[in-house]
């Protein structure tokens, strides 16, 4: 009888380190990969097209489940929980991944590249990835970018042609020191607040506006509230495809080749939904009769947050320098 127990004990434990580590019956791997927006947003059909490709290259022995809408938890928790290794991947912006790995932190400095291209040139080459190969002291490995576009003001009051229009308006804020010193050096004062709050507080006139990308800005319905948006581009944080170290590590050197591959591929799906959202987004705002004003002449913008550079520029000048060099 204890005989019996023991080896029922034992068959238990094994079928839960299975469990575990993400592995089925069959011996497939089985990599949980976490993401909060909707099923047909530009990242999640990154997600999509990354799964799809592990998939096949690998005949079907590593699938990646993709859990969509928050469904796993918010990007602060997934982040841990990717730490952890209780979750295998994510999908999460730069923002708050900057704090868990300081590093990463320099890509939500304002008018970091002088143009998207370059921009695109310096995170697809070895720069981008020597900055994604520092989230492994943090238990972390990044795969690749994906796009979150650029962010502009929009507000309720008026036309933002150049930084000093932006005197006098609370502008609502991400809860970043950065994204704060930012909006603060353009010349509006910044207020930190919670996403799902801004419609109401513009609307009933505790804020005047805030900032983001246009997709965010037409699918929440804020360009109701605020008439007024402004392609500054102050920002242009990426988000960062991750998987957990110790899932990583489990792999062999054959697997992280064809995630990595996948992954790097994936991006090119990812930015062409995000461009197709953004073109769709922009129409449906001039169609509704917003004022949209371009900026061409970013040079008074560079210009008016150059104190964000003075105060947090020592700390990342390594890869600030690393940056300018690419051309």
């Amino acid at each position: 009888m204890k005989k019996f127990v023991t080896v029922f004990i034992m068959a238990g434990l094994l079928v839960v380190l299975s469990a575990c580590q993400g592995t089925g019956a069959d011996g497939q791997v089985v990599l949980k990969l976490a993401e909060n927006q909707a099923e047909d947003y530009p990242t999640t059909i990154g997600d999509k097209a990354f799964a799809k490709e592990v998939e096949e290259k690998t005949n079907g022995r590593i699938k990646v489940e993709v859990h969509a809408g928050g469904e796993l938890g918010d990007e602060k928790s997934v982040i841990e929980q990717v730490q952890l290794g209780s979750i295998e991947m994510a999908r999460v912006n730069a923002m708050p991944l900057s704090e868990y790995s300081k590093e990463i932190g320099v890509l939500n400095m304002p008018y970091l590249f002088p143009d998207k291209e370059t921009m695109w040139k310096a995170l697809n080459g070895s720069v981008g990835r020597e900055l994604l190969k520092t989230l492994e002291k943090d238990k972390l490995i990044g795969l690749t970018y994906y796009d979150s576009g650029q962010r502009g003001f929009y507000n309720s009051k008026r036309p933002i042609r150049e930084p000093k229009d932006l005197k006098g308006l609370k502008i609502r804020t991400q809860q970043s020191k950065i994204a704060i010193d930012t909006v603060n050096s353009l010349g509006a004062s910044a207020t930190p607040m919670a996403y799902e709050e801004v419609y109401s507080a513009i609307q009933n006139g505790v804020i005047d506006g805030a900032e983001n990308n246009y997709p965010s800005y037409f699918s929440t319905g804020h360009y109701e509230v605020a008439k007024y948006y402004t392609t500054n581009g102050h920002s242009t944080t990426p988000e960062v495809l991750l998987i957990s170290k110790s899932a990583w590590e489990k792999l062999s050197p054959e697997d992280q080749k064809i995630l990595r591959e996948a992954a790097r591929n994936s991006t090119d799906v990812q930015r062409e939904a995000w461009a197709e959202l953004v073109q769709k987004s922009k129409e449906k705002v001039e169609k509704s009769g917003n004022k949209v004003v371009e900026i061409k002449d970013f040079k008074p913008w560079r210009e008016a947050v150059q104190p964000v550079y003075d105060k947090y520029g020592k700390q990342f000048q390594k890869w600030i320098n690393k940056f300018e060099q690419v051309k």
